[in-house]
């Protein structure tokens, strides 16, 4: 019964997620990462005691006739063909991976669809050391399946990430540095997630190259 009220709730949260937490009329209104990081409280980590990740979902949640992973796959990926069941399955595609600049032929099958896999920009164990310890279950379920925290990327490069937040962490392309920051203040922003000192002194570092770096929309 939790679960099936979590989703509930997920689906009128994910309207906002599709289209990320501002929808301005204006471009030029879209807020600066700099501005929303000014806005994150600095705490220290909290304890991991309690972590689970089943806390949060205990697999990924439906997004419209897809899972999330799926929807995802779909969003990311080029050149997509489908296989006729489950619904929505991604067989094969391209994706241009944002972590490493690489082209990835995804082909789902035993030993290749862990060659591109969804990373949680902003790690699902980072996340319960700042803050989502005291979110409800309903706010995690959305936190862990919300496209705006959800990425296709090389799966040997998210393994290496882990749960790194970008203290200890940051994609090997540095041309994704400013948006792959963005996109994690983001996402703490909209779940009341809070950031290290050293995290944060990284994201300033970070967004000082460059000062323009918008939020993405979801």
């Amino acid at each position: 019964m939790r679960k099936q009220i979590a989703k509930a709730l997920f689906v009128s949260v994910l309207l906002t997620a599709l289209v990320g937490p501002f929808e301005p009329s204006d471009a030029a209104t879209v807020p600066k990462a700099t501005q929303i990081l000014a806005k994150l409280a600095t705490k220290g980590r909290a304890p991991q005691t309690g972590y689970d990740r089943d806390l949060f979902s205990d697999g990924w949640g439906d997004i419209g006739e897809c899972d999330a992973r799926n929807y995802i796959l779909k969003r990311d990926l080029t050149n997509i063909t489908f296989r006729s069941s489950p619904r929505c399955t991604v067989g094969t595609g391209t994706l241009n991976d944002p972590y490493t600049g690489q082209v990835i032929n995804f082909v789902r099958g035993v030993g290749t669809s862990s060659e591109v896999q969804i990373d949680h920009v902003v790690a699902v164990s980072d996340a319960w050391q700042k803050g989502a310890q005291k979110l409800s279950s309903s706010k995690r379920y959305s936190f862990y399946n919300d496209p705006l925290n959800l990425l296709a990327v090389d799966g040997p490069t998210n393994q290496q990430k882990s749960d790194s937040d970008a203290a200890s962490w940051l994609p090997p392309r540095r041309a994704y540095w400013c948006p792959y920051v963005a996109r994690q203040i983001a996402v703490k922003y909209k779940y009341n997630l809070w950031v290290t000192s050293a995290e944060r002194a990284s994201m300033v570092r970070v967004l000082k190259t460059c000062p323009n770096q918008v939020i993405p929309k979801g």
